[in-house]
């Protein structure tokens, strides 16, 4: 073989090779990718289905129900004009409160409740993810323009 030759077929698989580790970093970032909706866009259909995402919003109060096994928890996520609701077999953070900010991981289920994997409470009086912030926001505008 020809030093052109070599020269030719190592660029070639040196292209080739960095091609499928590109491939492979994207498939595993497309994988762990996870998006935030809000109860509304939830409603709206916006979600994925299939697929894991976060739900954002306030603990609705009176919604908290602890069942007999005491690990399973079921409550509601409002954006102040949707209401979404959530069930969690886990440990509550300590900051877990009706009327207080959540953000909750898992799944939505094909009756309209959200299987949480992991919830997270905020941890500032002041203080909202800004996304869940805009949304609480956005969807208070929205009941305030439908009267």
């Amino acid at each position: 073989m020809k030093p052109r030759h070599k020269r030719a077929a190592i660029i070639v698989g040196a292209v080739a090779a960095l091609g499928i580790g590109a491939g492979l970093v994207l498939k595993a970032f497309q994988s762990n990718l996870v998006f935030f909706f809000t109860p509304t866009q939830i409603e709206a259909g916006e979600a994925p289905k299939g697929r894991a995402f976060r739900i954002g919003g306030l603990v609705q109060p009176g919604s908290l129900k602890r069942e007999a096994d005491g690990l399973t928890v079921r409550f509601a996520v409002t954006d102040t004009a949707k209401t979404i609701p959530v069930v969690f077999s886990g440990i509550l953070p300590d900051l877990f409160r009706e009327g207080k900010g959540v953000v909750a991981q898992g799944r939505l289920g094909p009756d309209g409740m959200f299987r949480a994997e992991e919830v997270l409470a905020k941890h500032d009086e002041n203080y909202m993810p800004p996304e869940a912030a805009h949304a609480v926001e956005q969807a208070q505008k929205a009941m305030k323009a439908a009267k």
